[in-house]
């Protein structure tokens, strides 16, 4: 690969851009001025030319705009024969050069990349619980912690990891590399987000995003207050965040025509509270995955019976035993009505004498637990459900 050295500061970036695109793309680069005048080019022969020439009708063309100077970034036909999607492409260059910019700023060091990813990484594992020291490396690789944040962990192992297992043992990490970065890129555009600087690659084709959480950065998937979201602020906005991965799921296996499958964790307060929100979704992807196979949306509070008997954490599962029930807390005669319900073997006729109401009030009682909960208690799924939330919620400690 060769690169013309130039002085000037759109020239500079011209260099890097096309050393990291081609490095990406895996195929041939040249950035020319506003006049076609070749500034930067993979191929050396056309050093010194007052023009670039069409390199096929494939070939992709991105602006590139600095300082007040304006160029093309100019893509030709992939070396390795594969066909990269040109939406795909055109993210990631934009991706490049927003990093190259940040990098000319003093943003990012040479290793930005993988310190981020090792520091995301190591967040969401636990393995720093110090708030001190993960908001001062935060901020030196200009990750913004202010808004609240949940984790959005993507299982991208079927296209990322496609040709994990062909060629020689660099090319393939090579190509692995490239992947990633380009579902990075789309999940940056997807969620308009400035860079690429809270999502990571955590490995085995998996890629987090700590995406912003509160309502105004879900406006675009905010429909109305959620249910019971007031009693438990972990829970809040749950319903936006699956929306939006519904969203980035159908986008993401347009880019790439591959399988993708998402797991949502719940917002913790704080930074530590990452790494809880990291288990939420991992369990989430785990069990959904398991249950309900490729390509779906899954978060704790929508797998069913699934998330009491998979979740090992005893405190997630009261959590969702409490959120679940949290629209009955003030509906004394609902719930006493299920305790019985359950107490005598879900005999309708029988809960309806131990209460003192006639059927018809007990039918309607269950559908306005129906209502108020989306479980009907006549639905066999469903009263396994309010069971085990019951019980559980019974478990809570007294100041909860």
């Amino acid at each position: 690969m060769t690169t013309m050295s130039m002085g000037t500061s759109f020239e500079r970036v011209a260099e890097t851009v096309t050393t990291r695109v081609a490095e990406l793309l895996c195929a041939g680069v040249s950035v020319v001025d506003a006049r076609g005048k070749i500034v930067s080019s993979t191929d050396a022969s056309l050093a010194g030319l007052a023009s670039l020439a069409s390199v096929s009708a494939s070939e992709l063309r991105v602006p590139l705009r600095l300082d007040g100077q304006v160029g093309e970034i100019v893509v030709g036909e992939s070396l390795n024969g594969e066909v990269i999607s040109p939406r795909l492409a055109h993210v990631l260059i934009e991706l490049v050069v927003n990093q190259t910019m940040l990098a000319r700023s003093g943003t990012f060091a040479a290793s930005s990349h993988e310190r981020k990813n090792t520091f995301i990484s190591d967040l969401l594992h636990g393995v720093v619980d110090d708030e001190e020291t993960i908001l001062r490396d935060a901020k030196l690789l200009g990750l913004d912690f202010a808004p609240p944040r949940a984790v959005i962990l993507i299982d991208a192992a079927e296209y990322i990891l496609a040709a994990a297992g062909d060629g020689e043992h660099g090319a393939a990490d090579a190509q692995v590399r490239r992947r990633a970065q380009m579902v990075i890129g789309s999940i940056v555009n997807f969620f308009h987000l400035p860079n690429d600087t809270i999502c990571a690659y955590i490995g085995d084709g998996e890629v987090a995003v700590l995406k912003a959480s509160n309502t105004q950065n879900l406006v675009r998937w905010v429909d109305s207050p959620e249910t019971g979201a007031q009693s438990s602020p972990s829970w809040a906005n749950l319903t936006a965040l699956r929306r939006a991965g519904d969203a980035l799921v159908a986008r993401l296996r347009s880019d790439t025509s591959a399988s993708m499958t998402v797991g949502i964790g719940r917002y913790h307060p704080g930074v530590c509270g990452l790494a809880r929100s990291y288990q939420d979704a991992r369990a989430a992807l785990s069990l959904g995955r398991r249950f309900h196979g490729q390509n779906g949306v899954h978060c704790l509070d929508s797998l069913g019976i699934a998330a009491f008997v998979g979740v090992p954490d005893e405190r997630t599962k009261i959590d969702l035993a409490t959120y679940l029930l949290s629209p009955l807390d003030h509906e004394p005669d609902l719930l006493e009505t299920l305790n019985v319900f359950f107490a005598v073997d879900c005999s309708p006729s029988i809960t309806a004498s131990r209460v003192s109401i006639h059927r018809n009030t007990l039918s309607y009682r269950f559908d306005k637990i129906t209502s108020l909960t989306g479980l009907d208690p006549r639905r066999f799924d469903d009263a396994i459900q309010i069971r085990l939330a019951l019980l559980l919620r019974s478990l809570r400690a007294p100041s909860l």
